[in-house]
């Protein structure tokens, strides 16, 4: 009983007893008086500053900041300035070695131009020469014989006079004043030989044929024909006048080949119609001839 007792007096204690509720009093009475003691606290002095140092101090930097900033925008005009400078003394010395190189190379290709015209001129002045010379020598060769037989003279007969009048009426008759007709009958016949001989010469020279190259293109119907046969088919075409060569599939598409052939033709013999024509007979294998270069040889 009697420890019972001694229990509730302690709790009646602490009932009584009511400082940690006002706990917060005490703090701020703590802190009054440490305050008195020390002064302020160094976040009231701040607080408490005139708000004019901060103003000053402001503008202060505003100044400050539009100076350095008029400073960069003069260093950058001077900057800029000597730019532009260095840019048109280049450039002007840039044109000026521009102009002088360009100067050189119409100098030369003028010089160029001089050396071709005179080799025009040249070459010009020769072939008119060897024209001239090609038109004179049919003519001198034609007649070589012509113009010799005229040049030699009639033989004159010695005319011998005797005396007695029965003997003049002979040898009147003896005397030939314009020659005889045999010499230009001899003139004719050389000039007649001469003639049939350059003919016949003329006629051996071979005569040049035109030929041409000519690639086909044939098409078949589609990609089951059969292209060897189709092939063997365009080279059984044979005329006179034309030459297969060689020959390659190209593909067209979807499984689709087209055979390129290559044929020489003589031009007066042979032409594309003809073997369109022909190979164009085989519609079986081939629906469609087309050239794809020409040229002459």
């Amino acid at each position: 009983m009697p420890k019972q007792s001694t229990n509730m007096s302690g709790l009646q204690c602490l009932a009584t007893e009511n400082i940690w509720f006002d706990k917060h009093r005490y703090d701020e009475a703590e802190k009054c008086f440490y305050e008195g003691v020390n002064g302020p606290s160094t976040q009231q002095q701040q607080n408490d500053v005139n708000p004019i140092l901060l103003d000053i101090a402001k503008s202060r930097q505003n100044i400050q900041q539009s100076l350095n900033g008029v400073k960069t925008a003069l260093q950058q005009g001077k900057g800029r300035q000597q730019k532009r400078q260095h840019r048109n003394s280049s450039s002007h010395a840039g044109g000026d070695q521009e102009l002088v190189s360009r100067m050189k190379s119409l100098e030369l290709e003028n010089q160029t131009l001089h050396k071709v015209v005179e080799n025009m001129r040249a070459a010009l002045q020769k072939l008119e020469s060897r024209v001239a010379m090609l038109e004179k020598t049919p003519v001198l060769a034609a007649v070589p014989c012509a113009k010799a037989a005229p040049v030699q003279a009639a033989p004159v007969k010695q005319v011998k006079v005797e005396n007695g009048g029965g003997d003049d009426d002979d040898d009147d008759d003896d005397i030939d004043l314009f020659g005889s007709d045999e010499e230009d009958e001899e003139a004719e016949r050389l000039k007649q030989e001469r003639l049939e001989a350059y003919a016949a010469k003329k006629a051996k020279k071979p005569t040049l044929i035109a030929k041409s190259s000519i690639l086909l293109d044939v098409k078949p119907w589609d990609d089951e024909t059969d292209m060897a046969k189709l092939e063997e088919c365009v080279r059984s075409v044979q005329m006179d006048g034309l030459l297969w060569g060689a020959s390659k599939l190209v593909p067209v598409g979807y499984g689709i080949k087209k055979l390129q052939i290559n044929c020489v033709v003589e031009d007066d013999k042979v032409g594309t119609d003809i073997l369109e024509e022909e190979i164009t007979k085989f519609e079986d294998f081939v629906q469609s001839v087309d050239v794809a270069a020409f040229n002459k040889i």
